[in-house]
């Protein structure tokens, strides 16, 4: 998981992708990025936080109306920075591009660079893999007269030998802006568009909050397979490429999105809300009676309130997060995860002391932070613990984009409810019905649920699924 933008059309278009790239930063901490393009390309791409990496030098060479940006959260290939992106290709002509998501058939992928482009990716990350399929198929046209049905080609080309997840933004030098999404439209991307005296920019982006923050508006969110190419003329051509039905990824509205983002039509606050309205009404049916109803700041506020709501009790702030601390879920390994648990999240004595807590998590994946959250409220004098999960019990790897990729990690893959409560110490342990969760999404998006369902959407994914498993054990194993 990741985030990307895409922008074209104004002068200094670095100042708008540093801007909106600060406003996807919840969506990866690794390294962060910035291609534009003026007589040739200018990148910058660092290790680390947006603000770490770039400088107002930086900015000063960053020339253009057109570019890409980049915040990394590493799941495919190793976190260092060749694999940084937006990443270059120099031919047919100059190709930058950066993608959120995963390739599933990469080994194969592999191969057909090799023997069909007799190409080498030059990194281990799955970008590649998209860019010189792409670039490849690009170069079979008439080069000096490309048009926009030329790179539909090459894109639909792309989607059919590329699986897996992934929205794409490229900026195609002395051409355009293009984006893309897969056959599945698992991932998110949107169109934006804002007008100045100089003519339209548009722009895509992961999130809505992203042109909240720019202040575009918001057009659409680019559906299953689209191709939206915006050529140097700023005329906009669309066309559906290779759509396989429609499986938007349902732990965007769960934890990963900000919540004052927006998703095919529907805020995502507004979907953790009706999360935690059902998970009232399992409490009431289980006779569970809290005092109060506190969150695991920030992504299970907005849950714990409707929780809160549907039982009548309040709603208090009994866990205190530091703001300058990263998402321990996107932390590279276990023990990082616990110190940063430790080091992120101090509780209210005051509030908690004496009191039937019931706090609320937008999920639980390995279970070792439930544990030492409920150690924490133990610690501070809670009463009894309640602990609630917003999301179903997560009992399947993600291969799309979220790194939960080995069955052994996920504690609801390896343990019943009960034995998960007995683990985490809590007096009771509430998750979220499959059904239910289904239920909110039915009338307007199907998604994947592939994390808490087993079923995956796209072809050859349990033989993906084997090999990152492999891949991930015989790396533990070193």
């Amino acid at each position: 998981m990741c985030g990307i933008i895409g922008l074209y059309g104004k002068k200094n278009i670095v100042y708008d992708l540093l801007m909106g790239l600060n406003a996807l930063q919840h969506r990866g901490q690794d390294a962060a990025g910035i291609i534009t393009f003026e007589k040739t390309f200018h990148i910058k791409k660092g290790l680390g936080l947006v603000s770490n990496v770039f400088e107002q030098r930086h900015a000063d060479r960053l020339t253009g109306d057109i570019g890409v940006g980049h915040v990394r959260y590493t799941t495919q290939g190793t976190n260092e920075l060749t694999n940084a992106q937006p990443i270059a290709a120099n031919y047919p002509f100059g190709i930058a591009m950066a993608h959120n998501g995963n390739v599933t058939n990469f080994e194969e992928m592999g191969k057909v660079l090799y023997e069909e482009y007799h190409t080498l990716p030059a990194t281990t990350n799955d970008l590649e893999l998209i860019l010189y399929t792409f670039a490849s198929e690009l170069k079979k046209k008439d080069l000096g007269n490309v048009v926009a049905e030329d790179i539909f080609d090459a894109v639909r080309i792309t989607q059919n030998k590329v699986h897996g997840a992934y929205a794409v933004i490229a900026a195609i030098a002395n051409h355009g802006l293009l984006a893309f999404t897969d056959p599945n439209g698992i991932r998110p991307l949107v169109l934006g568009k804002q007008e100045t005296e100089n003519g339209p920019v548009y722009g895509f982006a992961s999130e809505t909050v992203c042109f909240d923050h720019l202040g575009y508006e918001v057009v659409r969110d680019l559906e299953p397979g689209e191709i939206v190419y915006i050529d140097q003329d700023k005329n906009i051509h669309s066309n559906i490429g290779t759509q396989k039905g429609k499986n938007f990824c349902v732990f965007e509205f769960i934890y990963f999105a900000r919540e004052d983002s927006s998703m095919h039509g529907k805020l995502v606050a507004g979907q953790r809300v009706k999360m935690g309205r059902m998970l009232g009404q399992k409490l009431k049916e289980m006779g569970l009676e809290p005092d109060m109803v506190i969150d695991v700041p920030t992504s299970g506020y907005f849950a714990a309130s409707g929780l809160a709501e549907v039982l009548d009790i309040p709603y208090k702030r009994g866990l205190v997060k530091s703001n300058y601390i990263g998402r321990s879920f996107i932390s590279p390994n276990q023990v990082e995860r616990d110190s940063m648990v430790k080091r992120k999240l101090n509780p209210i004595k005051k509030t908690i002391q004496g009191k039937k807590i019931a706090v609320v998590d937008d999920s639980i994946v390995r279970g070792t932070t439930s544990r030492r959250i409920v150690q924490t409220l133990r610690e501070a004098g809670a009463k009894e613990i309640y602990f609630i999960s917003a999301a179903p019990p997560v009992i399947s790897p993600c291969i799309y984009g979220i790194d939960m990729s080995v069955k052994t990690e996920l504690i609801a893959a390896q343990k019943t409810v009960e034995q998960i409560k007995e683990y985490i110490e809590a007096d009771a342990l509430i998750y979220l019905p499959l059904d239910d969760l289904k239920s909110i999404f039915s009338d307007f998006l199907p998604t994947c649920m592939a994390c808490l369902d087993g079923l995956y959407p796209t072809e050859g994914a349990l033989d993906a699924l084997r090999k990152i498993e492999e891949e991930r054990l015989e790396a533990g194993g070193r």
